[in-house]
């Protein structure tokens, strides 16, 4: 055989790897790679430094857990002093409330104090002018009873054996009047009245042929001035027909 007529063998392909791995991987008999080529355990070995991934992410994790807690640490002392800040501003507000509630309780007190001494010097005068008054009524009364006693002693200087007694009448006409002037009238009821015990006073009881329990005779008369009895008129009380 020429060599013109020799057969060229082809000489076997080489298996391509990347279709047994996909194989691998689908059959579940070998880890996937990543893009690079290696396999898982090339992912589990341990970095230079000699620090396990578990080590690495315990540091991170306590890295942010602490600063989360300085942010908490933060914010509660913003807290606290926004607070603060408040609680001075009421502090603030309150004193100043109570300063002025102080000053009004002083300016009350001083006008209590205003008001007693008016109230004070308000009794003084009134009692002044009533001692006034009385004063002024007691020499009207004194001027127009004075002519009535002048008329009482003129009746008093008459010789004796003289008759006094028209004398004595106009006396007592004129003390009347004087009475009358005040608003003054006699308490003097007659026989066979009813007993009143507010103007009365009961001296006695006795027989007499007036109906039980009516005056019988006035002792001494009384005196009255508006509603007031200022003198009750003495009088003796039938005890019955005799």
């Amino acid at each position: 055989m020429s060599d013109d007529d020799a057969v060229e063998v082809e000489s076997p392909e080489e298996p391509d790897e990347t279709v047994d791995r996909d194989a691998d991987e689908q059959a579940g008999t070998r880890e996937p790679t990543d893009s690079a080529g290696s396999t898982g355990d090339a992912a589990d070995a341990e970095p230079a430094d000699g620090t396990t991934p578990d080590e690495n992410r315990g540091d991170a994790a306590d890295a942010g857990s602490g600063g989360s807690a300085d942010a908490t640490e933060q914010t509660l002392a913003d807290r606290v002093a926004d607070h603060d800040d408040e609680l001075a501003e009421e502090v603030a507000e309150l004193e100043s409330a109570l300063e002025e509630r102080r000053e009004e309780v002083d300016e009350l007190t001083s006008k209590l104090a205003r008001v007693r001494a008016d109230f004070s010097n308000y009794k003084q005068r009134a009692k002044r002018k009533r001692e006034e008054i009385r004063e002024r009524a007691s020499e009207s009364l004194v001027e127009r009873i004075a002519p009535v006693r002048n008329d009482l002693l003129r009746a008093l200087d008459q010789a004796d054996g003289s008759d006094i007694r028209p004398g004595v009448e106009s006396t007592l006409e004129k003390f009347d009047e004087v009475l009358a002037e005040e608003g003054v009238e006699p308490i003097d009821p007659d026989p066979g009245e009813a007993v009143d015990p507010a103007r009365h006073q009961v001296m006695l009881r006795v027989d007499s042929d007036q109906p039980d329990g009516t005056v019988h005779e006035v002792y001494e008369p009384g005196y009255e001035m508006g509603d007031r009895v200022i003198a009750e008129a003495q009088v003796t009380v039938s005890d019955g027909e005799e």
